[in-house]
């Protein structure tokens, strides 16, 4: 399947930015404050002026409390968007990262709530991608399974190198890379768990 035309895309992250900020009351200036993503960068995303790479997309999820998956779920009041248990393969939303070119689809159902979801991600030879990951009100751990390929994922100071059908436990809590260190391309499925802290 083709990937999503770019401005829908980049619409319906910025109408979900948007959301998810203003549910949780959230101003510009506090949520850039939160998530260490300036103001300005904030209201151009949410204006669906820039494509946001993972790296600020996983900042801007972390200050929101959700998965950066949650981030590519349609707002709640777009109807276009097929609601139910059933996820079509037509459906998946594919994005695409416009730093790193690393690709991540989408697989569970948009209209099951959280705590679990499964992403889909091609990932190019070469390529790396490094998340800071900051304090955050939702504890995600996930596991990431090798279906083609190698990965070499570093969780602070912890190296693993995945081969196919490895699988990687981990919890979100550290600054993490990930790498693939080879001249083809990997292919890996994520799991992930998402668990809301009480209020601290």
């Amino acid at each position: 399947m083709p990937l999503a035309s770019p401005p829908d895309l980049t619409g319906r992250i910025a109408d979900r930015v948007r959301e998810l900020r203003t549910a949780q009351g959230q101003s510009l200036d506090a949520l850039a404050a939160t998530c260490g993503v300036s103001r300005s960068m904030i209201s151009l995303i949410e204006r669906g002026e820039t494509s946001p790479t993972a790296v600020v997309l996983e900042r801007l999820a972390a200050g929101l409390g959700v998965t950066l998956a949650s981030l590519f779920d349609a707002p709640s009041d777009d109807r276009t968007v097929p609601v139910g248990p059933l996820s079509r393969r037509v459906d998946q939303v594919e994005w695409q990262d416009p730093a790193s070119g690393y690709r991540r689809r989408n697989v569970s159902p948009p209209g099951v709530t959280p705590p679990v979801q499964i992403v889909e991600v091609f990932f190019p030879a070469g390529a790396r991608v490094a998340f800071d990951v900051g304090t955050r009100d939702v504890r995600v751990s996930q596991q990431v399974w090798i279906l083609d390929g190698a990965m070499d994922i570093t969780l602070g100071d912890e190296r693993h190198r995945l081969k196919d059908g490895d699988c990687l436990a981990m919890r979100l809590d550290r600054p993490t890379m990930f790498h693939n260190p080879t001249r083809k391309p990997a292919r890996y499925a994520v799991v992930l768990f998402a668990e809301h802290l009480p209020n601290r």
